[in-house]
């Protein structure tokens, strides 16, 4: 199963939309300032991930999720208008 996921910086509270086969292995990535996109941005916390059999559905949610009309609709999903 293919994961995208959703991080919020506790930092300055921006998002980071990602997409991996091993969340775990992932956070632990950015939570320990491996990952350039997060490194800067620390601490983070995980606050949203949904699973997906294909990987090309995974990464074609994860870029939906990065155009304005997909951040509208995460942030819907989130409970965030």
């Amino acid at each position: 199963m293919h994961k995208v996921y959703v991080l919020r910086s506790l930092k300055d509270g921006n998002l980071y939309i990602g997409c991996t086969k091993n969340l775990d292995k992932r956070i632990m990535m950015h939570k320990g300032g491996k990952v350039r996109s997060t490194k800067s941005r620390l601490p983070v916390e995980l606050i949203y991930k949904e699973e997906h059999a294909d990987i090309y559905e995974a990464f074609k949610k994860e870029r939906f999720y990065k155009t304005p009309g997909g951040k509208k609709k995460l942030l819907e999903k989130l409970g965030n208008s």
